[in-house]
């Protein structure tokens, strides 16, 4: 099995690699990290490196596709016409398609999400409307068909998950998420806007839009 994860330069670390470490246990699974061509991908915190392994060319008919996404490049990924042609290509025939927070609009810019529900990060919700999908904010991972998106960040490892137990039973997503020792079980309880204050919510959409013009 064939599994495409796209990186462009300024993707979000965690967006790749929480689904990376949970896909990687799929039976027969090939890995593959895919650019337009090999070589160094730098992520948006501009320290992590990631190695793309194969180009799009040569990655035609992966079996799973993976968009993770980005707090910074996003919307320059959009502009990405050959990134969008790939994914239009190999959507044809895939077995599922994939995202992680903002991924989702990169999905939705290549027309995949036309007339679809799905999530994305909070904060980029109305995107998704833009580009003719059906937002689910209050969803955690969304699945519309062959098509699977999860909301921010975190919620990539939720998303891998789920498609484990879908490829391969409950038992064996249960055994990948205790060999990751999955049990999230924080001391802080704010990782959605429902469960914040208005002022608090406030606040942290401005440092948002502060980290993203920085």
């Amino acid at each position: 099995m064939q599994i495409a994860m796209v990186l462009y330069p300024g993707f979000t670390g965690l967006d790749l690699i929480g689904p990376y470490e949970m896909l990687r246990s799929l039976p027969s699974a090939e890995l593959r990290f895919v650019h337009h061509k090999s070589g160094t991908i730098k992520a948006d915190s501009k320290i992590l490196q990631v190695q793309a392994t194969h180009s799009f060319d040569e990655t035609p008919r992966p079996d799973i596709v993976l968009v993770p996404g980005s707090g910074t490049e996003t919307m320059n990924a959009i502009k990405d016409e050959g990134l969008l042609k790939w994914l239009r290509q190999v959507h044809i025939n895939s077995t599922l398609t994939l995202s992680v927070c903002t991924g989702s609009i990169i999905l939705a810019a290549a027309g995949i999400l036309q007339g679809k529900p799905a999530t994305t990060h909070w904060a980029a919700q109305s995107y998704l409307k833009q580009f003719g999908a059906q937002p689910k904010p209050n969803d955690r991972v969304v699945k519309s068909g062959k098509v699977m998106t999860s909301a921010g960040v975190s919620a990539g490892i939720d998303l891998a998950l789920m498609v484990l137990e879908e490829l391969c039973g409950k038992a064996f997503a249960e055994q990948a998420q205790l060999r990751i020792e999955y049990d999230p079980n924080p001391h802080l309880d704010c990782g959605h806007p429902s469960k914040v204050d208005p002022d608090f919510l406030a606040e942290a959409v401005e440092t948002l839009k502060a980290n993203l013009s920085a």
